[in-house]
């Protein structure tokens, strides 16, 4: 959308420094609603009462919509388009993941894990007393949307996933126990990452994330060429039999964490630059030479980071085998890390969770929101990719021809060795 002139209403700013907070609410309001008035506008292709023989769309009057923020509740005058609609994705997206924070700490009182405290936050984050039935209403609607949402269909391919989970605190049967939010994102046909799916689980075992997976493909997950985690061992077990023909790229941030926690502390930065030789090469022949460098410069100062390194070197090598432009964003978890990382943030928060659906209902919402915002912006140019697998599979079926029917030899021959 183009640029878009706000203007602040003079009267507002001395609210600023009110310190009762009302101040930065009508301000927001403010500029909010103007940003709605233009989206109208450009929507209609001419503003309010204007003569344009570019319009596309008659106003008809404005409906007010309520939205509760950390700095109170705010009322947007939302434009209604006779002959059209608008995108009123400016709220929504906002509204959304403070729903579900709003819902996720109300829960925390009704179920008496927190304490008065929490209440006084909830109050003071909605800006307004919420009453039994609206909380109702907020969570139905929410929950029926991050269910589709967490239930979609899955189309087309999906040739890279990455795969982590990440551990919460959730109250089960009174006791506060941790419990897994694993999490799966992939890159598809087209180049732009979607966030494919979270379920919660007791622990990260290999039937866990078993039903997870076989979860994604019923869902439509097809087309994977590459699985990108760390190397816990129910995972790779759950990878290894439900996505079969899969190639398995080991985590090198993962696997760096790893020797290092076997290297003695005065050696720690020496042996993560020799990792770093290792894990940059420029390709797999120049990886060995220095992993055999590595070696012999650690392995009697720092035998097990060593063996660690020597025993990961292959798994975590893998990416070698893609061209080079793609091999920086799929050497490591470090996309997936960082979406952990934004619920991370939001779900410090809350702390404890009163129950395993106002968990998904958090996470979904900002998952959800995420995948939005991954929808806008192009992650892989997959041309190449695509170039690059095609000639691979020609050059794979040449060989097996060249096995079947060695040169110089006739069919028939062939059929009696």
């Amino acid at each position: 959308m183009a640029g878009i002139d706000i203007t602040v209403d003079e009267a507002l700013l001395p609210g600023l420094l009110s310190g009762d907070g009302t101040g930065v609410a009508q301000l927001m309001q403010s500029m909010l609603n103007q940003v709605l008035a233009a989206q109208a506008d450009e929507a209609a292709g001419a503003g309010r009462y204007e003569r344009s023989d570019e319009r596309v769309a008659y106003r008809s009057g404005t409906r007010h919509r309520t939205i509760y923020t950390r700095v109170g509740p705010l009322t947007l005058q939302v434009p209604q388009l006779r002959d059209g609609s608008f995108s009123q994705e400016i709220f929504k997206r906002y509204q959304r993941s403070e729903q579900a924070l709003v819902l996720a700490m109300l829960e925390m009182v009704v179920q008496g894990v927190s304490t008065r405290k929490v209440a006084a936050i909830t109050e003071e984050l909605c800006g307004t007393e919420v009453s039994k039935s609206f909380v109702s209403r907020l969570s139905d609607a929410l929950d029926m949307r991050l269910k589709a949402f967490n239930e979609r269909r899955l189309e087309g391919q999906f040739p890279f996933v990455l795969i982590d989970a990440m551990y919460i605190k959730v109250r089960v049967d009174e006791r506060v126990q941790s419990q897994a939010i694993l999490i799966a994102s992939g890159i598809d046909q087209a180049g732009y990452r979607q966030v494919l799916g979270l379920a919660v689980g007791d622990s990260e075992t290999a039937s866990t994330w078993g039903d997870f997976l076989k979860s994604l493909k019923a869902r439509g997950l097809s087309g994977v060429d590459w699985v990108v985690s760390d190397d816990h061992e129910g995972l790779k077990a759950a990878v290894s039999r439900h996505l079969q023909g899969a190639a398995w790229q080991r985590c090198q941030v993962h696997l760096m964490r790893n020797v290092l926690g076997h290297t003695p502390t005065k050696l720690k930065a020496e042996v993560a630059e020799g990792m770093k030789a290792v894990l940059y090469s420029r390709n797999k022949d120049e990886a060995r030479v220095q992993l055999n460098a590595f070696i012999s410069q650690f392995e009697r100062k720092a035998a097990k980071a060593v063996q660690c390194l020597d025993s990961g070197f292959e798994d975590a090598t893998a990416v070698f085998a893609l061209p080079e432009k793609y091999r920086k964003r799929l050497r490591t978890t470090n996309m997936q890390e960082r979406l952990n990382e934004e619920v991370r943030r939001r779900e410090r928060v809350i702390r404890i969770f009163p129950n395993e659906q106002s968990a998904l209902r958090l996470v979904g919402a900002l998952l959800a929101e995420t995948n939005e915002s991954w929808a806008e912006r192009l992650y892989l140019d997959m041309q190449g990719y695509w170039e690059w697998r095609e000639a691979a599979s020609s050059d794979a079926a040449t060989s097996a021809a060249l096995e079947v029917r060695p040169a110089g030899r006739t069919s028939s021959l062939c059929a009696v060795g």
